[in-house]
């Protein structure tokens, strides 16, 4: 079994959703009492925030390449970022590190592309869905057009990751507000929903939306798992 490095805390909310994912895909695939073997770094969300909405992006990087080399001393044989908007300097953090990473946009394309689909409405921070370095890997190297909600569905949506979900708030109004967002997305031509922030699925799931809907949270933790196992 290879080693997965964690590179999490951002939130570590939803971090705590791959560990539990990764033991338990893990436990389903070997039985007994087989577990993942994983290290973990986590960073303090609060710094990776405040360079987030300040645009300053090669700090961030810098940071958590500087996280990923702690992995590969730590015994790592790949990393998983266990954040959606972070992707955007998931080169860097591969170059510093030296390791491979395993972008989270591809088993989330791959899950889209195996349904049929090819037209996907997005949601997560406002970075990812209105930047183009996500929106870019599911359109380049899957076929994947990407739709954004408006412009004030984008700053509600943004606004209940941060305020709410990354500090484990879940409220039954932004659950309304976001399955309207949702629908109207629908009426905007999405044949599914990409919960593209790694905290969306606290706030809503598949039981909630009549389209078909792509944690991205559990695509690539349960890619992480079978990667470790070395299944193709």
């Amino acid at each position: 079994m290879k080693t997965i490095g964690l590179l999490g805390g951002m939130s570590w909310e939803s971090t705590a959703f791959y560990y539990r994912i990764l033991n338990e895909e893990v436990a389903r695939r070997l039985g007994g009492h087989h577990s993942a073997r994983l290290v973990l770094v986590s960073v303090d969300f609060e710094e990776i925030k405040q360079l987030q909405h300040a645009g300053r992006w090669d700090e961030a990087a810098a940071i958590l390449g500087a996280a990923g080399r702690a992995l590969k001393a730590a015994g790592a044989d790949f990393i998983v970022l266990c954040t959606n908007t972070m992707h955007r300097v998931a080169p860097a953090i591969e170059q510093a590190s030296g390791l491979p990473l395993l972008h989270i946009a591809d088993p989330t394309g791959k899950a889209i592309r195996a349904r049929g689909l090819s037209r996907i409405g997005l949601l997560g921070t406002a970075f990812t869905m209105e930047q183009d370095f996500y929106r870019a890997r599911l359109r380049e190297g899957h076929d994947i057009e990407v739709v954004v909600p408006d412009a004030e569905d984008r700053a509600l949506v943004h606004r209940v990751i941060y305020e709410e979900l990354c500090k484990g708030i879940v409220r039954a109004e932004s659950r309304a507000a976001y399955l309207a967002a949702i629908d109207r997305l629908n009426a905007a031509g999405a044949q599914g929903i990409i919960l593209g922030c790694t905290e969306i699925c606290m706030l809503v799931g598949q039981d909630d939306v009549a389209l078909p809907v792509f944690d991205t949270t559990r695509l690539h933790a349960e890619r992480a798992a079978a990667l470790a196992l070395g299944e193709d």
